[in-house]
């Protein structure tokens, strides 16, 4: 196999229908659901005390966590709080605030922001007055620099031309824009009725902004959606909108955990085959629309920064998905948000109370957390190599760990052939390859190396790996 040539994939429709089909993403190893209650404030605050001084003085990564909707979009599971009344947000400001200041004393070491992402809810039902304050917020305790990779998610029903130039005054330099379908009938299914028009408006803009990345995100399986109903939506996404990348998702219909996919009618969504159907698809379109597959559900323009870190072995993955600066530490901010600093993972209360009792007792709001042991930091960078790399070399975890690979990985090696049968993946001395029909199907791989998902049983409902 030619690793250089990352065009090619192959989507093996019996294959992906035959092997496991949920499992977890590793936007962390191990995974959120592995978090424990008995993580503290103290062991965080030990964390980032650590930073100062040699390998561990990384630049840093911040999450801030903007939980307010003005409408709930019925296919969401993300923390959110469905309001119209602004008010709720300079509170929430307020106690942003109240947060960075306890933070600041133990910002050891480098506080450089090489990378800044505000995600939600809807980080735009924010006024223009209240990002400012965010930012300002965020000044007096990081490093804000001219050539960071600066992103926030876009609802493009609640956001002006204006809006977005004033985005990128404030330094904001790429963008996600949430679109899901143009379909007028899968829309009013789901509750997120949205122009093509104003779409655009704040696409274009963005670019004469001089906004460096714009993405689109889509989701396949709604309600009422259908192979022709993809094709008509990528026509329009790709002819009117030309983004610099394309997220496609797969939505998971789970009313049982998520109360707004109440309102979804069930018998409107898609089965497994029609969204494997639309899925194959919408594949083929967009690479043969020139876009490089980069992994999972990511896809890009040959030029983007992520497929040249994809073709120069450099890719990373984090908490927001494929990246080229997952080595920073990261800060999260904000109910919910989870930070990677060091050794350790730290999530956030995930609900206002709890985040705004914390913050009023003088405390940092963290929920749960976990520190990882020798054995999870070589899995977790296995797991790397492989979601980034499409590649694994032995020798590296030999030397610096001392083991022999094989020998402490005898169990997964053994699946590992069974993948090599199944042509996912090519086995050679002291290497692991992954194929162009490995690629997709690339969290079943991973999974091999997880020790938690072989040995302690979790009560997380996990995703479909495609």
């Amino acid at each position: 196999m030619n690793m250089q040539n990352f065009q090619n994939i192959d989507f093996d429709r019996a294959l992906i229908e035959r092997l496991p089909s949920n499992g977890p993403r590793y936007t962390s190893y191990p995974t959120a659901d592995r978090f424990v209650s008995d993580f503290t404030e103290q062991n965080y605050i030990h964390a980032l005390q650590q930073r100062k001084s040699g390998a561990l003085n990384r630049p840093l990564s911040l999450y801030v966590h903007i939980p307010f909707c003005n409408v709930i979009c019925f296919y969401c599971g993300c923390n959110k709080i469905a309001t119209k009344d602004k008010r709720h947000a300079d509170i929430y400001i307020n106690y942003l605030d109240k947060e960075t200041q306890l933070l600041k004393p133990h910002l050891t070491g480098i506080t450089r922001l090489e990378q800044l992402h505000f995600g939600g809810g809807t980080p735009t039902f924010l006024s223009d007055e209240q990002l400012a304050r965010v930012f300002e917020i965020i000044g007096n305790a990081f490093e804000l620099v001219e050539n960071g990779e600066y992103s926030i998610e876009i609802d493009p029903r609640k956001v002006s031309a204006d809006n977005v130039r004033n985005l990128a005054k404030l330094g904001f330099n790429r963008m996600s824009v949430g679109v899901q379908d143009f379909d007028p009938q899968v829309q009013r299914a789901v509750n997120r009725v949205q122009s093509v028009e104003e779409t655009a408006q704040v696409v274009h803009t963005a670019r004469e902004s001089g906004f460096k990345s714009v993405s689109i995100d889509l989701i396949y399986g709604l309600p009422h959606q259908s192979v022709a109903t993809m094709k008509a939506t990528l026509d329009t996404v790709l002819t009117q909108l030309d983004p610099d990348r394309i997220s496609l998702y797969h939505y998971a219909h789970l009313p049982h955990l998520f109360k707004p996919q109440r309102r979804i009618d069930t018998a409107a969504v898609p089965n497994s085959k029609e969204k494997l159907d639309i899925l194959q698809y919408a594949v083929q379109r967009l690479t043969d629309a020139g876009y490089i597959f980069i992994g999972m559900d990511h896809f890009a323009k040959p030029q983007d920064e992520l497929s040249v870190a994809l073709r120069q072995g450099r890719l990373q993955r984090n908490f927001q998905g494929y990246s080229t600066h997952a080595d920073c530490d990261l800060i999260g901010l904000g109910i919910s948000s989870i930070g990677k600093v060091g050794n350790i993972y730290c999530q956030n209360a995930k609900t206002t109370e709890e985040y705004y009792a914390a913050l009023d007792s003088g405390h940092l709001p963290v929920l749960r957390g976990y520190t990882l042991n020798k054995d999870d930091l070589l899995r977790r960078n296995i797991i790397q190599d492989l979601m980034c790399r499409f590649a694994l070399s032995f020798l590296p975890y030999e030397q610096q760990y001392g083991l022999q690979f094989e020998q402490y990985f005898k169990t997964e090696m053994a699946e590992m052939q069974q993948l090599q049968q199944d042509g996912l993946v090519e086995i050679e001395p002291k290497f692991i390859w992954v194929t162009d029909k490995g690629r997709f199907l690339i969290r079943n791989i991973a999974m091999v190396f997880d020790y938690h998902l072989r040995h302690k049983a979790t009560t997380a409902v996990y995703s479909k790996t495609v």
